[in-house]
């Protein structure tokens, strides 16, 4: 006896989470065919072709009364191709074509293919989060990207015919090894960049402290090169930022092979990009790149190239270490948690200040170029260093230089003491140490301060003219390096140290 009406578990990706969506089919008399409620989008109407191609290759009768699919529930747009294996599978139980046996206990989501063949779809990690929060298993078409999630029974299905025998014989479970090998490359080494030392120190100081950073210098000297090893110097990805970072790479169907292998993401977008790629937005609304960098690293080159506009975007998600999207359908929240690098020349033509190519820019050009570096995220940078190009003979003598490993351990150690440091503080000192508007007596309360520390920050601000921020961002900075130092206190030394990387700044 067929049963006239069914339903199963499925899910739509909303931003970066899945939404859980009931799939109610109901077979009556009438015309043939089949109506979608549910405020379903155009790719999923499209399913209505694709599920009945599949379901006629895969030997099966499409039911000869009308078919009627509600998305449930009714306030929600519905979008993806992940609705046609969840529909076809209801419909097909409503007919009594194929067994009931544990379709209530499974989450569902798959593409057709017209010959029959289950095909997986974005969003898998979000899927399976869904599916483990309900108690069910998840059931998708087989995904060279896998990935394997702790409390999660996951099986997939190759192509619609397997059906016929039952869930429970149709769905083939992923090996315990399956998913868990990533092939990647391995992390670049800060060993083989030459002549950098004083650079590379300050890339491990803004990994320890958080702290964003510019590097200013002419084409060739290494600036890429050494944001792109900024990776491999951060501590481990803790298991929930590993977590949503995979999430979040596989609703945009973006290679996750690198965050498997324990690689934190480094992007890198063009100065073209557009507002919506670089924090999100569109129809649907998707994650943008900083949301890709959620974890890893966000680098942007040429900093001066970029579009004030989109530039000033970046500052509350930086601060917030999330971006809120508003549309007419609801808001979305991405995490967007990254350490911000960026690049520029120090004029137009890129040569100011080198010592072996002449600069070709009058003034007004190099200051208009500079006032760009003013904008928008100057406030959001605690460090700027000047990289020149090194000196050939290093290059050529290849002198060992601090490699990524000796790097790692200042970051993990200073990070590691300021946190026991922090564990002492209340709540409300350990917030202060990122309020901008402190008093100096503020500041040094705060950041421990010794005496000759103190006097040589009141003495740095006078000759420099810096501004209340100047004054938190270089005490942030040295607190950093004594941080890295395992020093409870912040010496004059650090604070020498520290006025070293204030670089070309307006103060």
């Amino acid at each position: 006896m067929a049963f006239e009406t069914f339903a199963v578990h499925a899910a739509c990706i909303r931003g970066v989470e899945a939404i859980h969506v009931t799939v109610e089919v109901s077979l009556a008399g009438g015309v043939p065919g089949i109506q979608m409620l549910g405020i379903p989008s155009m790719e999923v109407m499209e399913s209505r072709g694709r599920i009945r191609c599949a379901m006629r290759s895969a030997g099966f009768e499409i039911p000869r009364s009308g078919i009627t699919v509600n998305l449930a529930p009714g306030d929600i747009r519905k979008t993806g191709s992940g609705f046609d294996l969840p529909i076809a599978i209801a419909v097909l139980a409503a007919d009594g074509q194929i067994p009931r046996d544990n379709l209530d206990r499974c989450l569902i989501a798959g593409e057709l293919g017209l010959d029959g063949t289950v095909l997986p779809v974005k969003g898998e990690v979000a899927f399976q989060l869904l599916a483990r929060d309900m108690g069910l298993s998840f059931i998708a078409g087989r995904s060279d990207q896998h990935v394997p999630l702790a409390g999660v029974d996951c099986g997939f299905i190759d192509h619609l015919s397997q059906l016929a025998r039952g869930m429970g014989d149709a769905v083939r479970h992923y090996l315990d090894s399956e998913g868990v090998e990533a092939t990647f490359e391995p992390e670049l080494d800060y060993a083989d960049v030459l002549g950098q030392e004083v650079a590379k120190r300050g890339m491990a100081l803004a990994a320890a402290g958080e702290l964003g950073l510019l590097m200013i210098g002419s084409p060739g000297s290494g600036k890429t090169m050494l944001a792109r090893r900024m990776t491999g110097i951060l501590p481990e990805l803790s298991v929930e930022d590993q977590q949503e970072a995979l999430c979040i790479h596989s609703v945009l169907g973006e290679n996750i092979d690198g965050l498997l292998a324990g690689h934190r993401p480094f992007r890198s977008p063009h100065h073209s990009i557009s507002t919506a790629g670089l924090i999100g937005g569109g129809r649907p609304v998707h994650p943008g790149e900083i949301s890709l960098a959620h974890g890893g690293v966000l680098f942007l080159d040429e900093l001066a190239e970029f579009p004030t506009g989109v530039l000033q975007t970046l500052r509350q998600p930086i601060e917030r270490g999330y971006v809120r999207i508003v549309r007419v359908d609801g808001a979305f929240t991405f995490p967007s948690r990254f350490q911000l690098l960026a690049a520029s020349n120090p004029c137009p033509c890129g040569f100011l200040g080198d010592r072996e190519v002449p600069c070709r820019c009058s003034a007004s050009m190099v200051e208009r170029y500079r006032s760009k570096l003013r904008g928008p995220l100057a406030d959001r940078i605690d460090m700027m260093i000047d990289v020149t190009r090194p000196d050939p003979q290093v290059i050529i003598e290849g002198a060992e230089g601090m490699s990524s490993a000796e790097l790692r351990d200042y970051v993990v150690r200073g990070r590691a003491f300021r946190a026991w440091r922090e564990s002492r503080m209340d709540d409300a000192d350990a917030e202060a140490e990122d309020d901008e508007t402190r008093s100096i007596d503020g500041v040094v309360s705060t950041f421990e301060l010794d005496d000759a520390a103190e006097k040589c920050v009141l003495g740095l601000s006078k000759r420099t003219h810096l501004t209340g921020r100047g004054i938190v961002r270089l005490v942030r900075i040295a607190r950093t390096i004594a941080d890295v130092a395992e020093s409870e206190q912040v010496t004059q030394d650090h604070v020498l140290e520290a006025a070293m990387y204030q670089g070309r700044r307006d103060q």
